[in-house]
């Protein structure tokens, strides 16, 4: 499990990051969420030990990263694919990474077969393309077979074929029981694979929830076309739904499609259109963080 308690971290007059406290739990991939300057890498780098916190503490399996004796076995992550010996050849960048933490060298070959990367495993890493070094990032991270995964942008860079790998790799890793963290700005890939979500924005946690309640709590309700919407209208309210006018039909809350149907057909109301108007993780996002968006154009 990944535990942040109370992460403070400031730059001079700065807070970066202001007392945010989540979990990510074994079996679950959390997304981590926030617009640009929210504190996200800064909360990564906390936890991985790259920074000091000001207060509050970073846990992972229970001890500070930097506490691991053998971190590789027990923490896989992939901040930045770019952060790399251009001269080294892929097969050994791995090889070095993992004499360190003491990983059987069959490994190595393991993982890049894994990533895909196995064919041009002797290949200088300063001639690979942007998808192929995050490969190579995500392939060091699975190194160790670690119980804990952290991702920061794990899709840049990667063709469809390896955005559909990665979302089955990290649903895979979830469903052996590992805890995955993935940070992105892709909140449709993050929607596809996430069961739950962190948002932070200015530093401030915002949302910590499963990913279905935060959509539900921003749920558009269903949008109806009648022959006869007045009368509609008035027997959806006595049944307790919310119902209001909206773009030449009505919005209406808290009953559902089914039983709006039922009813229409109970009083003989033709219907002309039903459409559930579930909210994405970007309507959710947006409405989450619309205060704390640093950069903004001018209207």
């Amino acid at each position: 499990m990944i535990r942040a308690a109370g992460l403070t971290k400031r730059y001079g007059g700065t807070t970066a990051v202001d007392d945010v406290s989540f979990t990510a739990g074994p079996g679950v991939v959390t997304g981590f969420l926030g617009p640009n300057g929210a504190g996200k890498s800064t909360t990564l780098r906390m936890l991985l030990g790259l920074e000091e916190p000001d207060a509050g503490v970073a846990l992972v399996g229970g001890r500070p990263y930097r506490a691991l004796g053998a971190p590789l076995r027990e923490v896989g992550a992939l901040l930045d694919a770019g952060d790399v010996h251009g001269g080294r050849r892929a097969r050994d960048h791995l090889r070095v990474l993992a004499r360190s933490n003491g990983i059987p060298a069959r490994r190595v070959g393991e993982v890049l077969a894994e990533v895909g990367l196995a064919e041009v495993a002797d290949r200088r890493i300063a001639g690979f393309s942007l998808g192929m070094r995050q490969r190579l990032g995500i392939a060091a991270a699975l190194l160790g077979d670690p119980g804990v995964l952290v991702f920061d942008e794990p899709i840049n860079g990667l063709d469809p074929e390896g955005v559909r790998w990665i979302r089955g790799l990290l649903r895979g890793m979830a469903a052996e029981g590992r805890a995955v963290l993935v940070s992105s700005h892709v909140l449709e890939e993050v929607a596809r694979t996430a069961d739950r979500v962190v948002v932070i924005g200015r530093g401030r946690l915002l949302a910590d929830a499963p990913t279905a309640e935060v959509l539900a709590r921003f749920d558009r309700g269903v949008l109806v076309r009648a022959a006869d919407q007045p009368a509609l209208a008035a027997v959806l309210r006595a049944h307790g739904a919310e119902v209001r006018a909206e773009d030449g039909g009505l919005s209406v809350r808290g009953v559902d499609p089914g039983r709006i149907g039922e009813l229409a057909l109970a009083h003989g109301i033709a219907l002309r259109e039903l459409a559930p108007r579930t909210a994405s993780l970007e309507d959710a996002f947006v409405a989450l963080t619309g205060g704390s968006v640093e950069f903004r154009r001018a209207a």
